[in-house]
């Protein structure tokens, strides 16, 4: 008797933002859009969404079913017990067989943990997969919101599509989008108000939509926009800060000194058990600053058939084999976006494990003999 093969996994889209970015309005509209029928819309507090106009049946078991073909629910308690009872509901035909689902975030979280909560359960890691992060920022109040709320900071930080709001109310938005440019440089910025946060530019998109087509690994790990120019971020906005030393002075703590987007390439084939070694340990060292980690990867033993990895804090995603490179660079790219680790450091390492010579790079074998060796505070 032959296995049953494992069901695709079912997309999961994230859409956050803080306090007011617009995330109701948005998903109001998109909800329209026939991509998102068959769909699954999960919120953390019923009510909080403004649905209403759409909603054609309330159900016993706390959820709506709407006019453009989705249902809605609640956050009941833990986001894996909602995902697990939905999966198993689809399973038995307790409800319809739902082909997406839209996580809407609270303004105030942190999206790490629901990353994590997507990438770490084996059993929703095989039945779920996280297709891509949208997040919201209001163009009128985001550059505040960024100076004194860290969760807007990693909200943007870890987006694979980044949305600009109400930007009819600013003159001009550019000081703010050079500024989400410089925290996550390869994700697109798309300005609401001119039509461009369409269901297809936000649904759909991420680089686990292997149903349908190879992913989009070259833009979603666009090594050049990682260069050098803008890890180190550009502070000089069109805006002051007084502090101690007087004013313009410049606050750490205000700006995005404490988050890091680099990109590690290398033209070499990599053995497996030293990529396996070297995420290893940087994830038991420093798991807990590596907000999110991507990449496509040449094993010395499949060099024609890359690897891609997704990864957020100490949890990565069952690696996905690709059948080919998808475009002509077939080098291997890591992309890393960290708070708190310098990229110096990961470089360090990355060097050491692959046999080259540099400056401040750990020693190899010490870190295999003592991997606390590696951590700095």
């Amino acid at each position: 008797m032959m296995d049953r093969a494992l069901p695709m996994p079912v997309p999961v889209t994230v859409m956050t933002g803080f306090l007011g970015a617009g995330k109701t309005t948005l998903l109001n509209r998109l909800l329209k859009d026939p991509l998102l029928s068959d769909s699954i819309v999960i919120v953390n507090e019923f009510g909080e969404i403004g649905l209403d106009h759409l909603f054609i049946e309330t159900r016993d078991d706390g959820m709506i079913l709407m006019a453009s073909g989705c249902l809605c629910c609640t956050i009941r308690g833990d986001l894996v017990d909602t995902l697990d009872d939905l999966m198993k509901k689809r399973d038995t035909g307790k409800i319809s067989h739902f082909q997406r689902i839209v996580i809407e975030t609270t303004g105030l979280a942190d999206p790490a943990p629901i990353l994590q909560s997507l990438l770490s359960h084996p059993y929703l890691a095989a039945r779920y997969a996280l297709d891509g992060v949208v997040t919201l920022v209001d163009a009128a109040n985001g550059s505040s919101t960024l100076d004194h709320h860290m969760e807007a900071v990693k909200q943007a930080a870890v987006a694979d599509r980044i949305v600009l709001t109400k930007s009819d109310l600013v003159d001009d938005p550019s000081a703010l989008i050079k500024r989400l440019l410089a925290l996550n440089p390869a994700a697109p910025v798309l300005d609401a108000m001119k039509g461009d946060a369409t269901a297809s530019a936000l649904i759909g998109t991420g680089p686990f939509n292997i149903a349908s087509k190879i992913p989009d690994v070259a833009r979603w790990l666009n090594a050049e926009a990682y260069h050098d120019d803008h890890h180190h971020h550009d502070h000089h906005h069109d805006h002051n800060h007084d502090g101690p030393e007087g004013r313009n002075a410049h606050d750490v703590n205000r700006h995005d000194a404490h988050i890091r987007a680099f990109c590690l390439t290398t033209d070499d084939a990599i053995p497996s058990s030293a990529f396996d070694m070297f995420l290893s340990l940087l994830r038991s060292a420093h798991g807990e600053k590596m907000l999110r980690m991507k990449g496509i990867v040449k094993l010395a033993e499949t060099p024609e058939r890359p690897i891609i990895l997704h990864g957020v804090q100490h949890v990565f995603h069952p690696p996905i084999a690709l059948a080919g490179w998808p475009d002509a660079d077939h080098r291997t790219r890591l992309v890393f976006i960290t708070k708190d680790l310098e990229q110096s450091f990961v470089e360090g390492l990355w060097n050491a494990f692959l046999g080259r010579p540099g400056i401040d790079t750990p020693d190899r074998s010490a870190m295999l003999d003592n991997p606390l060796s590696l951590r700095r505070e």
